[in-house]
Order: C-alpha cells, then structure tokens, then sequence
C-alpha cells in the first residue's frame, strides 16, 4: 500500500516523499520582483524541513501579472539568474524545487494585504512607494470587487492573449534555466485564466468566451506553450478551482475540472493540483480538516491524471490518510508549512516506525537531536 513517505514517480523525476509545500504569497520582493533572502531562506528552510517538492509562491511571467508591486517574478534573465542558487540549495537538501507561473489577471494590482490589499491605479503610489498599472480581463463589466474600487482595467484582445502565451512559454524557458524540475500554471483563485475558464467573469462572444471549449482555450493554450518547451523528462502541473463554489448562479464547477483535467492530460499534464474557489466575494465555502480533498478525489476519479490535494491538512497522520486511501497522490501543505518549517521530518517522525530511518532523514548538521 503507497503511503506518505513512498516516493512519487513522474517522467524521469521521483520526489522523497508526497509532500508539497503548496505555493504561497510572500510579498517579499522589491518592484523588480527578485527574490530576497526572505526566498532563500523561506524555500530553503521548508527543504531542510523534509518537502518532498518545494514550490515558490505564484511568480509573475509578466509585470502587469504580479498581484502586487511586490510579488516575486520571472520575466528576465535577471530573475532566473537570481532563483539559481535557491533551487540549487532546494536540490542539494534532497528536495524537488518547483516553481508555480502565474499571471493575476484583474486581480493584479494591489497593494500587500498588510498594507490593505486595495487596488492601486496607475497614477497612484501605495504605503511602499509602489505605483500601480492597467490591469488584464477577459470582461471588464464581470469585474467582481472583493475590497475597494476597481483597478484600471483592459479587456484582453487577440495580441494580449497571445502575449500572455508568449510570457508562460519564455518564463517557462527561463524557470528551466533557473533550475526548477516541475513546472506548474496557475489557473486558479480567480486570477487571469481562472477568469477566463469561468463563465461567471468571462463574457466573452469571441473565441475565447461562451462554449467550455471556448472559455478553456487559454488554459490550453498556455499549457501547450509551457510543454512545449519543457523536457520531456520533466512533469508540468496546473492548479485549478476545482469549483467556484456559486451554485447560485453558472459557474465554474466540478464536472468541468474533471473534464479539463482529462483535457489537459492528453496535452502532456502529469499532475492536477485541485484548489477551489477565489474568482468572487459571494463564494459560499465551507472550510475544516481536508475540506477540499472531495474535489481532488472526483477530479482522480473522473479523469486520467495524477491529483494533487490540499486544503486544512495540519496532521502527517491525516495526510499518509490520503495517499494510503487512494484520494490522492500528492498532498500540498500550505500553513502548516508556514507554523511549522520540518512538516516533512515531522512526518516522517510521525509515521515511521524505525528510529535510524529517522535519523537519516534529517540533515547531519541536526542529527544528533534524533538520533537515540
């Protein structure tokens, strides 16, 4: 039977464990969105900590892309050049470095949640000196205001969208050179092809709106643009919603994850990490312990993929749960990384049942404070 600690195989890559440090916002950046030594020693830490896969926050493939002026980015070489010595460190600690590629879309923009998480405009600075821009929509007039007035705001036309597939397709480019193995597209939580999947802010009549081909086309798009350059021997991910929880209205829903995750399967997808919500204020969640593993399960059932689950998972017990159950073959940890940096040796700790097994996997520098 698989457990937690059984190595995960995809392509060419096999990670120590079925533990992922799930992407998370730092806000940690100057405006150039190079990584600081808050990254350094953020990523690397949750590496020590035992992660089977490290994962950075959603980086920006553009400016326009970050949420805030403060987001980490990967639109120059100069990024990628600054990312090497991370994902080296991540490697060198046994883990898998990742990097998640993300594009916010109308909600770029804004100021750090700590400062107020209000959009910015153009011509405005917010409590850090950072000014704001014109932000990407796929329907200006579906712009659901979660705090605020709405940014400046352009609705996407033909040389945007392919500007945003050229912007995946060189960030992908450059997260290789950078030394990433895993590659994952961000097409959850309401930002950019959230929107566009979802019928509640894509009003669109052209070939990107209306039909569930339509409104997936983007995703597609992009997806076949970031395999397209990463090796055959490397997987890709995509995290989506895997519901907009708004059974009020048409929304995006799980029937139409199952079947985009079947989709991007056949385009090369090895993994589908499975979220949920984030696209509108009037979501209706219901939140505790794996509250959004039933999502990730019918998404592995329905469709052809690995899955990946996260979601209120706090317990190395309750996540071996999910992969000995077959309800997932991936668990990402989000906060509890965050309160608790060695999750992964903790895990291990936890779950296994030989104390020298233990030992090994801790770094030599600390094992002196598990050995018996």
């Amino acid at each position: 039977m698989t457990d937690l600690l059984a190595g995960l195989s995809l392509r060419d890559l096999e990670t120590r464990n079925r533990i992922a440090v799930s992407p998370m916002c730092q806000y940690s950046c100057d405006p150039d969105g190079l990584p600081t030594e808050w990254h350094r020693v953020h990523l690397g830490s949750r590496a020590v900590g035992g992660a089977g896969i490290v994962m950075t926050e959603a980086t920006a493939v553009s400016p326009e892309g970050r949420i805030t002026p403060h987001d980490l980015g990967i639109w120059s070489d100069d990024h990628a050049e600054a990312l090497e010595p991370i994902t080296e460190f991540i490697r060198d600690q046994g883990g898998v470095p990742a990097i998640q590629l993300a594009h916010a879309g109308h909600k770029a923009s804004k100021e750090r949640p700590w400062e107020g998480h209000v959009p910015l405009q153009p011509d405005e600075t917010g409590p850090s000196g950072a000014a704001g821009w014109e932000v990407l929509t796929p329907s200006p007039d579906a712009y659901p205001p979660f705090d605020g007035d709405r940014p400046a705001m352009r609705k996407a036309d033909a040389e945007d969208i392919e500007g945003v597939i050229d912007a995946y397709r060189a960030a992908a480019e450059r997260s290789l050179a950078a030394g990433f193995e895993i590659a994952e597209v961000h097409a959850a939580h309401g930002y950019l092809l959230h929107e566009f999947l979802s019928p509640v802010t894509n009003r669109r009549e052209d070939d990107y709106g209306g039909s569930f081909e339509n409104r997936t086309r983007l995703v597609r798009e992009v997806v076949d643009a970031v395999r397209e350059v990463w090796p055959d021997d490397k997987p890709v991910f995509v995290r989506i919603s895997g519901t907009d929880w708004l059974d009020d209205r048409e929304s995006w829903d799980l029937e139409q994850s199952v079947r985009l995750a079947d989709d991007l399967a056949d385009l090369g997808v090895d993994l589908v990490d499975v979220s949920s919500g984030g696209l509108h204020p009037a979501q209706s969640i219901s939140g505790g312990p794996n509250f959004q593993v039933p999502l990730a399960e019918q998404v592995r059932e329905g469709a052809d993929v690995a899955v990946g689950a996260v979601g209120g998972v706090t317990e190395p017990e309750q996540a071996d749960a999910l992969i000995r159950n077959d309800r997932a073959d991936l668990v990402l940890v989000g906060r509890e990384f965050l309160r608790d940096p060695y999750f992964g040796l903790r895990a291990t700790g936890d779950l296994e049942r030989d104390p020298d097994a233990v030992a090994e996997e801790w770094p030599v520098q600390y094992r002196r404070a598990v050995q018996r």
